[in-house]
């Protein structure tokens, strides 16, 4: 079984999404949903996904999860609530109330975009933090380097809970600058409690200018750093497709495979089962 735990859909007509403006961004300036995604996943040979969120929009999760309901390939939904409320319980107690509620797995704040370094180091942020561990949920981290040291003392600060490191939290590939990220990121990798995404490298490159190769050293250091229990694969779709089809970041991820053979299992099925506590898919076929 092959788990793409990072993927996104959008509606443009249903909400706002700020990130999205720019002439760069145009070409994924538009409607994405189920439809566009499943044959895509046949030719790549990927049989479940994880669908994450995009905005700050507590209706975006409703909507997430009636689509998990409705399709057998959503097998989970990182979603969003405000973590400053004071209802954080009574949020999360709501969507898993809905259709699909059953699929919630993790919640996701956009925390590099936020102006403060230390955002999640507020004590209302840790009130609502609490409460998602709390649940039993896992916590997606959005961080860059400026962020990753308010990651590593938020996973320090809740050893019970789960938290997942999207992206390698976005190394500069493009720049080739990445001492102070990579000081960073061994820290967090030290702390068991986090896992790694192998995930959204394509779109940390040069666009239209990367080779597969350019991956294989920030691949291999979050191996090396996570071990072959910790790290997890994501294609980052439709975002990749800023600089990569679905097929190529596939290829890309499976680079690590083809010199690690033995991670194989790991990477792409069990350990998404952990860090998301996907029980019932905790059997698959193996690769």
């Amino acid at each position: 079984m092959i788990i793409d735990a990072h993927q996104h859909f959008w509606d443009l007509e249903t909400g706002n999404y700020d990130w999205m403006t720019g002439a760069a961004m145009a070409p994924i300036r538009r409607n994405f949903g189920p439809d566009d995604l499943q044959p895509l996943m046949a030719e790549a040979g990927v049989d479940k996904t994880i669908l994450v969120q995009c905005r700050h929009d507590f209706e975006e999760t409703r909507d997430f999860l009636a689509i998990a309901a409705n399709r057998d390939f959503v097998v989970g939904v990182v979603g969003w609530v405000d973590l400053q409320a004071d209802d954080v319980a009574e949020k999360i107690a709501a969507l898993r109330a809905l259709p699909g509620g059953e699929h919630l797995v993790g919640i996701r704040h956009i925390v590099h975009d936020e102006p403060d370094a230390a955002w999640l180091l507020r004590p209302a942020v840790q009130r609502g933090i609490a409460a998602v561990i709390e649940a039993g949920l896992t916590f997606d981290l959005l961080a860059r380097t400026r962020e990753l040291a308010a990651a590593t003392a938020l996973a320090k600060a809740f050893p019970k809970g789960r938290f997942v490191l999207d992206h390698l939290a976005k190394p500069p590939i493009a720049s080739g600058s990445s001492e102070a990220w990579q000081a960073e990121f061994e820290k967090i990798s030290a702390l068991d409690n986090v896992w790694c995404k192998i995930s959204g490298m394509v779109t940390e490159a040069d666009w239209t200018g990367w080779r597969p190769a350019d991956f294989d050293t920030y691949a291999g250091l979050a191996l090396d750093l996570f071990g072959p229990d910790r790290i997890i694969f994501g294609s980052d779709w439709p975002v990749c497709t800023l600089a990569a089809g679905y097929k190529e970041v596939n290829a890309i991820a499976h680079r690590l495979v083809d010199i690690n053979p033995g991670i194989a299992e790991r990477f792409y099925h069990l350990n998404a089962v952990a860090a998301y506590e996907l029980g019932d898919l905790k059997t698959g076929t193996s690769l």
